[in-house]
């Protein structure tokens, strides 16, 4: 397998939303320094990106809000399309910065297009919010939309895209769904229990598209277990039917149990099982190929680093056992400048990610959610919403 590409640049720092807003680019910088101290990074050629340019932003985006965004930092608020408001604080350099997220995710892109890799993971994308005229949920610009657009024009003509954020990927959807290219599938806290209060099963696209809309509303609550017992009941019998070309994933760790933003309960270790997982089917599935994004986490000393190492290392195949200690210089920098805060010992919460298979005959919380889902989307692709072995 050609090596993977790993996009990374401290320029990409900049996407930052100021004061004490909870989108703190220090979970990059402190992500990037974890997997280096523990050999992750090794090696590897790490990939700087350019800034997206307007030709690649309009396909997502209006010109209108293009102008809009450029012209904020010298205008100021501007409501209207999203900007200057609490989650979307106008910071000098907006359009710069937020450009430069979208080029990072479409370099990834590429490089997988060109066959230069299979793979390709760039921590600082996963914007899904933003939608095609306005700011929205800490996004401006919304890289992973414009990096599918961009396959589907480059070779791709079915694309998959698998969002793991405690918060519902509504702007991809939004731009995908009267695409029956592309199939959007979203695991999120309960839009009844969280913002942005979308994503409910019956959501299933539109114009010719449906049934590639896809979307499990999870309880809150639910820990790795149920999470991972809902995603084998949905997602991998809808890929092998799909036959994506490429795996787009969005990676967002606000679902661990410690975000102080939702309410569902994951662990470090749930994380890594995710990408294991994730990886695997993309290999069964995709031919290999598979870009990931981060996204949400605000857990930004505990969670953040250590679970983006986690996805890293998947990537690379370079898989972090969970007993692993964080390294001392780590520790030690994150102690000189936090005195306060608590560090865990290693790269694991201590949890068993084993989980019930769905059609057990088990009745637990997340089956709810996995029958509607089921019921919704499944006969829309020549499946039995009710056989466990469909």
């Amino acid at each position: 397998m050609r090596a993977p590409a790993v996009v990374w640049d401290s320029s990409l720092l900049g996407y930052d939303l100021g004061g004490e807003h909870p989108f703190n680019p220090v979970r990059l910088e402190l992500t990037i320094r974890l997997a280096t101290e523990l050999g992750v990074l090794d090696g590897v050629d790490l990939l700087v990106p350019d800034a997206a340019g307007e030709d690649e932003l309009r396909r997502v985006h209006l010109d209108e809000y293009i102008e809009a965004v450029r012209q904020a930092p010298m205008t100021g608020a501007d409501f209207a399309h999203g900007l200057g408001t609490e989650d979307n604080p106008v910071f000098t350099g907006m359009h710069e910065a937020s450009a430069l997220v979208v080029g990072s995710t479409l370099l990834a892109a590429r490089k997988i297009a060109d066959g230069e890799a299979t793979r390709a993971v760039n921590i600082a994308g996963g914007l899904h919010h933003a939608m095609p005229g306005k700011a929205s949920g800490f996004c401006v610009y919304n890289d992973c939309s414009v990096a599918i657009s961009w396959l589907l024009d480059h070779g791709f003509d079915r694309v998959a895209y698998v969002d793991t954020d405690v918060h519902h990927g509504d702007g991809v959807q939004t731009a995908f769904y009267d695409d029956p290219r592309v199939l959007t599938v979203s695991l999120h806290q309960h839009p009844f229990t969280l913002w942005p209060g979308t994503g409910y099963s019956a959501e299933i696209g539109k114009g010719g598209a449906e049934g590639t809309a896809v979307n499990l509303p999870l309880p809150p609550g639910t820990r790795d277990g149920g999470w991972l017992r809902a995603f084998e009941a949905v997602v991998p019998s809808l890929l092998e039917q799909f036959r994506p070309q490429i795996l787009v994933t969005q990676c967002g760790v606000d679902s661990h149990e410690e975000d102080p933003l939702a309410d569902l309960s994951l662990s470090v270790d749930g994380h890594r099982a995710i990408y294991r997982r994730l990886r695997e089917l993309s290999e069964a599935h995709a031919g290999g190929r598979w870009i990931a994004v981060g996204g949400g986490g605000y857990q930004l000393i505990r969670v953040v680093p250590r679970s983006w190492t986690h996805l890293l290392a998947t990537v690379l195949d370079r898989d972090v056992d969970p007993a692993t200690a964080l390294p001392p210089n780590w520790v030690a920098s994150i102690s000189r400048a936090a005195p306060t805060a608590e560090i865990p010992p290693g790269m694991s919460d201590g949890r068993e990610t084993a989980f019930v298979p769905w059609g057990d005959g088990a009745d637990e919380p997340v089956d709810i959610a996995i029958r509607d889902t089921r019921r919704a989307i499944f006969p829309l692709h020549g499946l039995d919403p009710d056989d466990p072995r469909d």
